[in-house]
């Protein structure tokens, strides 16, 4: 009976940790790691840390300084490709090939535009999915460099998809916790009450 018991809360705890907002779990595990740690935290962003939660520690000098960077990063890549075309045509190289390089690359640019710009707002479905397509991303880096710039000019890339996901874990911290301190006799398990002996 004892064992049963065991295996019923094992696998309710391994369900509970299955069930996720972004980073911020649910269950019985998480319960306890917030109420460890004083609650969820936010999420770091890249070149951001957590800044974009109050917008303090340089937060727009570092929208700025992405913004730039990026910008200058996607410039100088179609600058090096335009000397590759370049080295293409003094190398008498078929057209087709020159028509063909013009066309991957235009394709996995919009490609990793996409997939770069929807990350922002979302978090991807299929991450088996994702991982294939990461050197379809590679190659059209400029596509992810110009979605970062686009980003960067109204807020930090994926502030918006960290900022509702900590709101969500803080509001759902915060009713366990006025559930636990709230009304004690809320708290008593409702047993059975036991037949009076005759």
């Amino acid at each position: 009976m004892s064992q049963n018991k065991t295996q019923n809360k094992s696998q309710t705890r391994s369900e509970g940790q299955n069930e996720s907002v972004g980073p911020y779990e649910s269950g019985e595990a998480a319960e306890a790691a917030e109420a460890a740690d004083g609650g969820p935290r936010p999420e770091p962003l890249r070149f951001f840390g957590t800044t974009w939660l109050a917008h303090d520690g340089g937060y727009a000098a570092r929208r700025a300084a992405v913004a730039v960077g990026s910008l200058a990063a996607a410039v100088g890549a179609c600058l090096l490709l335009r000397f590759a075309y370049q080295g293409l045509t003094i190398a008498d190289a078929s057209p087709f090939i020159g028509i063909l390089v013009i066309v991957m690359f235009s394709v996995c640019s919009a490609i990793a535009f996409r997939k770069t710009w929807e990350g922002f707002s979302k978090r991807p479905v299929d991450r088996a999915r994702e991982e294939q397509l990461r050197s379809l991303k590679g190659i059209g880096f400029i596509g992810s460099l110009a979605a970062y710039f686009l980003r960067s000019l109204t807020e930090a890339p994926g502030e918006r998809l960290r900022r509702t996901e900590y709101e969500t874990a803080v509001a759902r911290y915060e009713r366990r916790r006025t559930t636990r301190t709230g009304n004690p006799a809320a708290r008593k398990t409702n047993r059975p009450k036991r037949p009076k002996r005759k």
